[in-house]
């Protein structure tokens, strides 16, 4: 498959729930608001979409729901793919069905720290038998590890299984020197919000994005703008948006995402522990931000 699938704009879905349940029709409402908004591919069971608190019965239902709705109108990455046990996502792998998927989201390891050869050794691993493409996700903040810059280049030099990177680090350094220094099929994406504008301005590829749940339209348009080096018109779209991306990660993600949804009229706000519905001393920073903006997509 060529990478080109994946520029642009993609979307870190978030999961809808209701009285403690998969809200699918929320979800549906969701995939076909996101469609309208023109984004380019669709991401479920991101850390966005709250993968490590569903049932893999549950990831199963959500991800055949998001292909139902899509009908093939856009790309999808699977989400759910990371983690800190090799063998058991080896054997998740092997055993998924994964027809309709276009690519997997694949999360270095998280807790254990592993060193850079270990990183590499990983996904190598990954690689031999993954039947879709791979998305690396370097997202320190969680992981508390880094993929230095290095290693993605040697992954993606080492195996075409290997197409894009969603760097989450929010390093622009580290960031401009994958781009320097990458094979021309692999594609950087920027997996932080806040700073995509100046990531994009270095010669990144695309967003995958949370605040696009809300305003698809108007965030693609922005990334669109740098993909076409328009930046002054980029510029003024995301400075209209800039000050509710503090207010969407205070108490954490998709906290916000979920209270900024339900304030669109999109879905619950509700969480599952250990994640708890943001408090409203922050909320109503949140909707102050979001009048302003206005609620048009």
């Amino acid at each position: 498959m060529s990478s080109k699938k994946f520029t642009g704009t993609g979307v870190a879905i978030i999961t809808p729930f209701k009285k403690g349940q998969v809200d699918f029709l929320a979800l549906e409402k969701i995939v076909n608001h996101l469609i309208k908004g023109k984004v380019n591919y669709l991401v479920p069971l991101g850390t966005t979409g709250e993968s490590a608190t569903l049932s893999e019965s549950e990831q199963r239902e959500v991800l055949d729901c998001v292909l139902s709705v899509n009908k093939k109108r856009l790309p999808i990455v699977a989400g759910n793919f990371g983690g800190k046990n090799t063998s058991a996502i080896i054997e998740k792998l092997n055993n998924w069905n994964l027809r309709g998927v276009d690519a997997i989201l694949s999360a270095s390891p998280e807790y254990s720290k592993p060193s850079q050869e270990g990183i590499y050794k990983h996904y190598m691993a990954l690689a031999k038998v993954s039947p879709k493409p791979i998305i690396l996700y370097n997202v320190p903040g969680r992981t508390k590890s880094n993929i230095e810059w290095q290693t993605t280049v040697r992954l993606a030099k080492a195996s075409s299984k290997f197409i894009a990177i969603k760097e989450a680090s929010a390093d622009l350094v580290q960031a401009a020197k994958i781009i320097q220094n990458k094979p021309s099929r692999f594609l950087v994406l920027s997996g932080d919000d806040e700073t995509a504008l100046p990531f994009l301005s270095l010669g990144g590829n695309g967003v995958l994005s949370v605040i696009a749940n809300v305003y698809p339209k108007s965030f693609s348009t922005m990334v669109n703008f740098c993909l076409k080096q328009e930046f002054k018109k980029a510029n003024k779209l995301n400075n209209q948006y800039f000050e509710l991306h503090q207010w969407l990660y205070v108490e954490g993600n998709p906290v916000g995402i979920k209270n900024a949804m339900n304030y669109a009229g999109l879905c619950e706000d509700e969480v599952r522990l250990p994640l708890s519905r943001m408090r409203n001393t922050y909320s109503s920073k949140l909707k102050a931000c979001m009048e302003e903006i206005g609620l048009k997509n």
